[in-house]
């Protein structure tokens, strides 16, 4: 197996500007192998969607090790080796759908025909292909993150980072766009999934592991393989192994506390 993130020790403080710190992170250490889906879980506060962002570069460790496919992220980021989805789908309301989608492949200078070829396979990947040239505003909550999806997928990175992204979503919504990422995640086979949730059912339903958090400061506390069989598909959710999992997750998360 390839591992695709290391994590060694890893600790972020933040230090505001009248000198108080909150310890975010403490002593983090997980390694991310190429393939997998990794959730990860715990209270609000605990660090989750930090952790999410240190591995994307977005802010720095205060100490230890990370590296993405043998890269520091800053490098990772630089050579664009994962895409990103927040909470909120973070489209640009001017931008047609396909041009939102083709928006990382202008900055990196695809050709006119590469952009058009490449945004329709992934419209088409998310089954958003007939609003090719709607606005944002044109679609549904749901819509528009599967367009977020599509935009991160277009230049084929092999690590998505997922931050809540269905968490403002109704439950039917969220559980049918869960079946899509699987879908789309079986698609792209070498394909690396970290997803952020405060859902166990959900993390237990498309995870390969859950990666479960105590509160602040955020340390792992276990992880909890997760052997359902593939495909999931809704039947999934009605078996007492599932049933199972959840309980485990969630007995380890009352215990953190």
């Amino acid at each position: 197996m390839t591992t695709v993130i290391s994590i060694e020790n890893l600790d972020k403080i933040f230090e505001s500007r009248d000198g108080n710190t909150v310890h975010a992170l403490k002593d983090i250490n997980l390694e991310v192998e190429q393939g997998e889906f990794v959730s990860l879980i715990g209270p609000s506060g605990c660090g989750k969607s930090t952790l999410l962002r240190l591995i994307a570069d977005l802010i720095e460790p205060t100490s230890g090790h990370l590296m993405i496919n043998g890269l520091s992220p800053r490098q990772a980021r630089l050579h664009r080796q994962y895409g990103f989805i927040f909470q909120n789908a973070t489209l640009y309301e001017w931008r047609t759908v396909i041009k939102n989608v083709q928006l990382p492949l202008e900055v990196m200078n695809y050709s006119r025909r590469e952009r058009d070829e490449r945004a329709r396979q992934m419209l088409e990947l998310v089954e958003l292909s007939d609003f090719a040239n709607h606005y944002p505003w044109q679609l549904s909550g749901g819509m528009q993150q599967r367009v977020s999806i599509a935009r991160a997928l277009a230049f084929e990175p092999n690590l998505l980072l997922m931050d809540e992204p269905f968490g403002a979503l109704d439950e039917m919504t969220r559980e049918r766009l869960n079946n899509e990422l699987l879908a789309i995640w079986r698609t792209i086979s070498s394909m690396t999934v970290v997803f952020v949730t405060h859902n166990i059912s959900e993390a237990v339903y498309l995870s390969s592991r859950v990666v479960v958090m105590s509160p602040r400061p955020g340390q792992i506390v276990d992880i909890v393989d997760i052997d359902l069989p593939r495909p999931r598909t809704p039947e999934t959710m009605d078996s007492d192994h599932y049933f199972h999992l959840i309980s485990q997750v969630r007995h380890l998360l009352r215990e953190a506390h």
